[in-house]
C-alpha cells in the first residue's frame, strides 16, 4: 500500500498509496504539463510516489502541489527541514512598512508553502507527531509576529502610538499575543483555529490616553489579516474568546483589567487554559512577566480536587452535544468523542492543575511531555502513560490526515464504508475492517483511563446502600439504621446519627453548600465502611467530625475523596492509629496531600525547595514557606512509615536530607538579610554542622536539630559596624532565631546546642581556630563521641570542605583506649543515676537501650578511628558494619546490634507517629497496632520479649567492648 523512496541527499520517504487512481493520474498529467522540471520530477520514482499520494486521498494538497510545485520538488531534492526554514526565514523578513495588501499576500503564500512542505513530510513518515506540530505552530507564531510588527509600525508612522525602536515594532512594545490552547502547547494542527490573548500596557509610554480605541482598531485589523480568505487562501482562523470575560472587555486587554480578573473571577477552566499559555508575538518579556504574575492563580500552592469535578463537568457538557456510542467508528469525533484526543487532554491537564502547585517541574504544556514527567513524577502508572501517548500520537496522526483533504476544521471519521476505506488507504492501511478493529480498542483504553481517573467513587442513587436516617426529637435512631451502624461495628450509634443529621443538615461551614452535601452523600458509604474497619470505629468518626468541622469550605476536601476513594481508606487509618497525625489533618486540610504525594519524589526536595522560593521577596515570607514546606513533607513522611510504605532507615535518611535542604536554603537568606543591616564582612565564611540522629540520618518524627554553627575570617575582617567576632555571634542568633521562629505551623524545626564546645556554657557559635583549638586541648571525651556523628549541613562557598577536614582532625586524635572505655562508662553511669528509665519503653536510658548502643558505636570509632579513618561513619548502623568489615566485631555480633538498633529506633519512631507514650497490654489496639506491625510482633507480650532479648544483646555488648558503667564516674564533665 505505501511506496517508499530515497531522495538523492538521504531524505526517506514513504508515502501512502492513492485512494482515488484517477485523481492521482490526473496530478501526474498536469506535472508533466507545467514544465520541465516539473515533468522530470513527476515521472521520477519519488515523483510519482509523492503526487500519487496528494493526487489520490487528498484534493487540498493537490491543489498546493500544483500552484506551489517548487515546494514539492525542494522537499524531495533538499528534504523538509532545509525547505521549511526558508519559507519561515522569509516570512520573518517580510517588511513591517509593506503595505496591507503585501503583506496580506506575502503571509498567505508562506502558509500554503509551509503547509505543503510539513504534510510531504508527514506524510512520508519523515517528521514525527511532536515535530509536525511543533512546526505548524512555529509557523503560527511567525506569521503573528510579521502581521503585529505590520500593524504595530503602521500605528506609529500614523501617530498613534510611539515605538521606541521603529526598525524593530515588536521590541519593547509593552503588547503581547499570547498563544493559548494548541498553539500555546506547540501542538497545533493543520486546521487549528489559534486562540489568542491580546495584552497591552496602558501606562508604557508608548501608547496615549486614548490608546484602548487604538487597540480595538489594531484587533479588528490583525483578526482579517491573518483570518480572511481570498485567492491566496488564508493564514489561520483566530479566536479571542479565551481572553478574560469576553462577553464585557475590549479584544485588547489592559494589563491591570486582566490582573484584576484573574485575581478575583478567574475559574477552573480559565486556569486550564492558561496552564498552556506562552508569549508568541509582540514583547515577549512582557508576555512572560505577565504570565508570572498571574502564577499563583493557575497553579495553586494546594491540592485543588475540586478541578477534577470542573473539568469532569466540562467533558460532560462536551458528551452532551456530541453524542458517541460505544463501538461506533464511522463517524467518530476523534477529539470530543470517547475515548478521544480531549479525554487524554484533560488527564493531563487535571493533573497537572492538582500537583504542579507544588511540583513546578510538571507545569509542561505539551501533552506527551507532561505524560512522560507525571509518569516519572509517580502520578501516572508508566504503562498508562505510555498507552496514552501511543493512542495520543495515532489519533493525532489520524485527525491530520482527516484535516489534510480539504483543509477543513475536521476531527470526525468518514461516516460511509467506502469513505472509511478511503481514509484507511490514507492513513497507510490496507485492510480497513482491522484497522476500524483497532481504533474502536483504542478508544475503550483511553475511555477506560479517562472514567478510572474521573469516575472513580461517583455516587449512585439515594445514599449507596445506607438506610434513611430520620432522627426524631427524642433523637431515636431508626432501626434499619441502627442495625446497618452496629453491623459495621460502631457502638455509639446514637451520637453517629446526631452527627450525620447535623452534617445533612449543613450545620458545619463545610457543608453548608447543596453541592457539598451532594458529594459527602456520594461519599458517605465508603467512608463508613473505612471507618469501621478501624479497631475503634467511634474513635476515628469523631476524629472525621473534627477534621470536617474544621474546615471552612467543603467542596474540594470532599471532591478529592469522591475521585480518589482508596484515600478514604488510607485516611482513616491515620484517624484510627495516629492522634498527632489526626489533629494535624483537623487543622491543615491540604496536608491531605501526603496521603496522595509518591515517596520516590520526595528523595531530594533541595530542587522543589528553590523552586518554591525563587519568588519569596524578603525572608518572612521565605520562613513561612520554609515551615509549610518541612511540615508537609515531616507528615508525608510520617504517614509513609506510618503505612509501611517507609521503613525507619529510609525515613530517617529523608528526614536528615529535608532539614538539609531547609538549612541550606536558610543560610544564604539569613545572610544576606543580615548583611542588609549591618553589611557584609568580607572573606568571612560560615557553616552549620549537625550532630546527633540529625547528622546520623537517624531522624525521627519531631527530632531537634542538635548543632554546632562554626566560623572563619581573616585576622583583620570587620564589617562596616561589627567587628568579626561579634558580627557572626549574632548572626548565629539570628540564624538561630529563624530556624525557631513559630509560625501558624510552629517553627521550622526545635534547635539543640548542648553538643557545641562546652555545651551551654560555650559562645553560640565558635570560630574555626577555636574550635580546632578546644579539640586539640580541651574536649571532653563525651563531645568527643558525640562529634563522631558530625556532619556539615550547609555552608558558605568552598567552606564545608574545610569544615570536615577539621572534624576529622579532631576525631583523628589519638587518646588512650583506656581513657575512652573508662570516660564512656563513667558517663552512662551519671545519666543512669540523674536520668533513669520512666519504664521498658524508655528505649533511649533503659538498660542495654539505644544511648549504650551508641556509645559502643561512637567509642569504637573513637579508638580504633585515628589509625583507620575509613573507620568514621555518622550513622551508627554504618559504623558497626564498618567494625565487622575490620574485625573489630565479629559479623554476627555487628548484624545482632544493627539488627536491635533498628527494632529500637523503629518502635521509638511508631511511639511518636502514633503519639502512644506509654504503651502496655491495655494500650488501645489502634494505637498499638502500628507498633506491633513495624516491629514484627504478634502482640504485646512478643513485643516485649523481642525488646528485652535486643536490650540484654545491647548491654553483654556493652559490658565487652567498652566496661561496666558502674564504675566510678571520674573524668566526664559535671
Amino acid at each position: 500500500m505505501n511506496r517508499s523512496i530515497v531522495s538523492r541527499d538521504g531524505f526517506e520517504a514513504d508515502f501512502p498509496g492513492p485512494a482515488d487512481r484517477e485523481a492521482a493520474a490526473r496530478l501526474l498529467e498536469s506535472y508533466a504539463e507545467l514544465g520541465r522540471a516539473e515533468a522530470r520530477f513527476a515521472k521520477s520514482r519519488a515523483g510519482r510516489a509523492a503526487l500519487a499520494c496528494l493526487g489520490g486521498n487528498a484534493p487540498y494538497l493537490a491543489g498546493l502541489a500544483l500552484r506551489e510545485p517548487d515546494i514539492v520538488i525542494a522537499v524531495q531534492r533538499d528534504g523538509p527541514e532545509p525547505t521549511f526554514a526558508r519559507i519561515v526565514a522569509e516570512l520573518r523578513g517580510i517588511d513591517p512598512l509593506a503595505s496591507r495588501a503585501a503583506t496580506a499576500r506575502a503571509l498567505r503564500g508562506a502558509k500554503r508553502r509551509a503547509a505543503l512542505a510539513i504534510a510531504l513530510a508527514d506524510l512520508a513518515g519523515a517528521w514525527s507527531v511532536e515535530k509536525v506540530t511543533a512546526a505548524l505552530s512555529e509557523l503560527a507564531d511567525v506569521s503573528i509576529s510579521a502581521a503585529l510588527r505590520h500593524l504595530l509600525r503602521v500605528l506609529h508612522e500614523n501617530g498613534t502610538i510611539s515605538l521606541p525602536d521603529p526598525t524593530d515594532p515588536e521590541r519593547a512594545c509593552r503588547f503581547a499575543v499570547l498563544g493559548m490552547g494548541k498553539l500555546g502547547a506547540g501542538e497545533l494542527n493543520y486546521s487549528s483555529d489559534i486562540d489568542l490573548v491580546l495584552l497591552f500596557d496602558p501606562s508604557s509610554p508608548v501608547y496615549r490616553d486614548d490608546a484602548q480605541a487604538a487597540m480595538v482598531r489594531l484587533a479588528r485589523d490583525l483578526v482579517p489579516l491573518l483570518a480572511e480568505r481570498d485567492g491566496d487562501g488564508m493564514v489561520f482562523r483566530v479566536d479571542l474568546r479565551l481572553r478574560p470575560d469576553p462577553a464585557a472587555t475590549p479584544p485588547v486587554v489592559s494589563l491591570g483589567a486582566a490582573l484584576a480578573y484573574y485575581e478575583s473571577h478567574g475559574r477552573t477552566w480559565e486556569r486550564a487554559a492558561l496552564s498552556k499559555a506562552r508569549p508568541v508575538a509582540g514583547d515577549l518579556g512582557f508576555g512572560a512577566a505577565f504570565l508570572d504574575q498571574i502564577r499563583p492563580f493557575i497553579w495553586r500552592r494546594n491540592l485543588d480536587f475540586a478541578a477534577i469535578a470542573d473539568i469532569h463537568d466540562m467533558k460532560r457538557r462536551i458528551d452532551q452535544r456530541r453524542r458517541n456510542s460505544p463501538g461506533a467508528v464511522l463517524g467518530r469525533d476523534v477529539k470530543l468523542g470517547r475515548g478521544g484526543i480531549r479525554e487524554i487532554e484533560f488527564i493531563v491537564q487535571t493533573l497537572e492543575l492538582v500537583w504542579a502547585g507544588h511540583e513546578p517541574a510538571l507545569r509542561i504544556p505539551g501533552t506527551l511531555a507532561a505524560l512522560r514527567a507525571l509518569a516519572s513524577a509517580l502520578h501516572l502508572p508508566r504503562e498508562v502513560a505510555r498507552e496514552l501517548a501511543e493512542s495520543y500520537r495515532t489519533l493525532r496522526r489520524i485527525e491530520h490526515r482527516l484535516q489534510m483533504v480539504e483543509d477543513r476544521q475536521t476531527h470526525s471519521l468518514p461516516e460511509t464504508g467506502a469513505g472509511f476505506a478511503a481514509f484507511a488507504v490514507f492513513m497507510g492501511v490496507a485492510e480497513p475492517t482491522g484497522f476500524a478493529e483497532r481504533l474502536d480498542q483504542l478508544f475503550e483504553t483511553v475511555h477506560g483511563h479517562f472514567s478510572i481517573f474521573f469516575d472513580a467513587g461517583t455516587a449512585g442513587d439515594g445514599n449507596g446502600g445506607v438506610p434513611a436516617l430520620n432522627v426524631g426529637e427524642n433523637g431515636a435512631v431508626p432501626a434499619a439504621f441502627r442495625d446497618h451502624l452496629t453491623g459495621l461495628g460502631f457502638r455509639d450509634v446514637r451520637h453517629l446519627a446526631a452527627r450525620l443529621r447535623a452534617w445533612r443538615g449543613g450545620a458545619l461551614p463545610a457543608l453548608r453548600a447543596a453541592r457539598a452535601r451532594d458529594l459527602l452523600d456520594a461519599i458517605l458509604p465508603s467512608l463508613l465502611d473505612s471507618l469501621s474497619r478501624q479497631p475503634d470505629p467511634d474513635l476515628a468518626f469523631r476524629r472525621f467530625d473534627q477534621l470536617l468541622e474544621r474546615q471552612r469550605a467543603g467542596i474540594a476536601l470532599l471532591s478529592l475523596f469522591q475521585h480518589n476513594q482508596a484515600l478514604l481508606g488510607r485516611l482513616a487509618a491515620v484517624l484510627g492509629a495516629a492522634p498527632p497525625l489526626a489533629e494535624h489533618l483537623a487543622a491543615h486540610a491540604g496536608a491531605l496531600d501526603a496521603l496522595l504525594a509518591p515517596v520516590a519524589h520526595f528523595t531530594n526536595p533541595a530542587p522543589a525547595l528553590r523552586r518554591l522560593l525563587r519568588d519569596a521577596g524578603h525572608l518572612e515570607e521565605t520562613l513561612a514557606t520554609l515551615r509549610r514546606f518541612v511540615r508537609r513533607e515531616e507528615f508525608h513522611l510520617s504517614v509513609a512509615t506510618l503505612e509501611s510504605r517507609l521503613d525507619v532507615d529510609a525515613a530517617g535518611t529523608l528526614r536528615a536530607e529535608l532539614a538539609k535542604a531547609a538549612l541550606g536554603i536558610l543560610l544564604p537568606r539569613v545572610m544576606a538579610d543580615f548583611a542588609r543591616r549591618y553589611g557584609r564582612l568580607r572573606g568571612g565564611r560560615f557553616g552549620i554542622v549537625a550532630l546527633g540522629r540529625v547528622g546520623a540520618g537517624e531522624m525521627l518524627a519531631g527530632s531537634d536539630l542538635d548543632l554546632m554553627l562554626i566560623y572563619d575570617h581573616p585576622p583583620d575582617a570587620s564589617s562596616a559596624r561589627l567587628p568579626a567576632s561579634q558580627y557572626f555571634l549574632r548572626f548565629a542568633h539570628a540564624l538561630v532565631g529563624a530556624i525557631t521562629a513559630a509560625g501558624a505551623e510552629g517553627p521550622i524545626y526545635q534547635v539543640d546546642m548542648r553538643l557545641r564546645p562546652s555545651g551551654n556554657k560555650g559562645p553560640v557559635a565558635v570560630s574555626l581556630a577555636a574550635f580546632r583549638r578546644y579539640h586539640a586541648e580541651d574536649a571532653w571525651t563525651w563531645e568527643r563521641l558525640a562529634l563522631t556523628r558530625a556532619r556539615v549541613m550547609a555552608a558558605t562557598r568552598g567552606f564545608a570542605p574545610v569544615l570536615d577536614a577539621a572534624i576529622r582532625s579532631a576525631l583523628c586524635r589519638a587518646i588512650p583506649a583506656g581513657t575512652i572505655r573508662r570516660d564512656t562508662a563513667s558517663m552512662r553511669a551519671r545519666l543512669a543515676r540523674d536520668a533513669p528509665p520512666r519504664d521498658d519503653f524508655d528505649l533511649k536510658h533503659r538498660a542495654g537501650g539505644t544511648m549504650e548502643l551508641g556509645f559502643i558505636a561512637e567509642a569504637l570509632q573513637l579508638i580504633h578511628g585515628p589509625a583507620s579513618p575509613a573507620l568514621f561513619h555518622p550513622g551508627t548502623r554504618d559504623a558497626l558494619a564498618g567494625f565487622a568489615g575490620a574485625e573489630i566485631l565479629t559479623e554476627a555480633e555487628a548484624a545482632e546490634l544493627i539488627a536491635a538498633d533498628r527494632l529500637f529506633r523503629t518502635i521509638q519512631g511508631m511511639m511518636r507517629i502514633t503519639g502512644l507514650a506509654e504503651p502496655g497490654p491495655d494500650s488501645a489496639p489502634g494505637a498499638l497496632a502500628p507498633i506491633l506491625k513495624a516491629a514484627e510482633a504478634a502482640d504485646f507480650a512478643a513485643l516485649a520479649a523481642r525488646m528485652t532479648a535486643a536490650a540484654e544483646l545491647v548491654r553483654g555488648a556493652f559490658l565487652r567492648h567498652i566496661g561496666d558503667p558502674q564504675r566510678d564516674e571520674q573524668g566526664v564533665q559535671p
